[in-house]
């Protein structure tokens, strides 16, 4: 396993890390594929009963890293080639569908774009209090992929998931637990403690019980397919980002500055 994925078994909990703290988890192919790897590894391990996700440093994820060449970024036409999903779309697929096991996801940071595409697809979160939430991607003049089309709406209702994302929100623990992204906030000083007592509360049941409650709970939600949906989100996410507004949104966004759009 790559160092900038850290993985930790105790008990039967498997700790999955993201471990790129000087970019705040930002996402390259490596790490990335490392997490989507590392959870169908889980997957497979009896001994695993409980997975957690989390951050290292001050940060869960801060979503794609945009300082990437355009040849690595997984909205890349070589890549598109290669896989109409791609990583952003295998982190719920791993999630939901590969892996029956519970996945608690540990939003101990920032949680931006994919990296809070990969937070909503954890089956439970618990969140940091100062936390800051934000799909960001009305910003860099993209549309929704990571799944969020999917798990925002299932987890805040429709006009709650659409003025999030269309209005840019940042929202802080407090408010996440409140328009039902995460189950529990906890003191930032006590979340590492809190989020490893949590998943070993959890190995309190039979793991039998978990898996069945989990493909109950899953296949229950499945009412569109899944795999459509992610594919549907990628190809607008990708004509979004070829758009001349696009391209301005970005470099506003380097430039720290307002974007000037022209609906081109």
């Amino acid at each position: 396993m790559s160092d900038v994925v850290k993985v930790t078994d105790k008990g039967h909990v498997r700790t999955i890390a993201l471990n790129r703290p000087d970019r705040k988890n930002a996402l390259s192919d490596e790490l990335a594929w490392g997490v989507v790897n590392a959870i169908d590894d889980a997957a497979k391990d009896d001994n695993v009963w409980v997975v957690a996700v989390t951050g290292t440093g001050d940060s869960f994820c801060a979503g794609l890293d945009l300082t990437m060449t355009e040849r690595t970024s997984p909205l890349s036409p070589q890549n598109a080639q290669l896989d109409d999903i791609n990583w952003v779309g295998h982190f719920l697929l791993s999630i939901r569908r590969r892996c029956d096991k519970p996945v608690v996801g540990g939003v101990n940071g920032v949680a931006v774009g994919a990296g809070l595409g990969l937070a909503m697809a954890t089956d439970v979160r618990l969140v940091a209090k100062s936390a800051r939430l934000m799909a960001g991607y009305t910003r860099i003049g993209g549309s929704p992929d990571g799944g969020l089309t999917i798990t925002l709406p299932q987890a805040m209702g429709y006009e709650r998931a659409m003025r999030f994302m269309m209005e840019n929100r940042t929202v802080l623990g407090e408010e996440a637990v409140a328009l039902g992204m995460a189950g529990e906030v906890v003191d930032d000083a006590k979340f590492a403690d809190r989020l490893a007592e949590y998943c070993e509360e959890l190995c309190r049941w039979s793991p039998i019980t978990l898996r069945l409650l989990k493909r109950g709970m899953v296949k229950s939600l499945e009412s569109t397919d899944m795999e459509q949906q992610l594919r549907y989100e990628l190809a607008n996410i990708r004509r979004a980002f070829t758009s001349e507004d696009a391209k301005e949104a970005r470099q506003a966004f380097l430039e720290k500055r307002q974007p000037v759009f022209k609906g081109k």
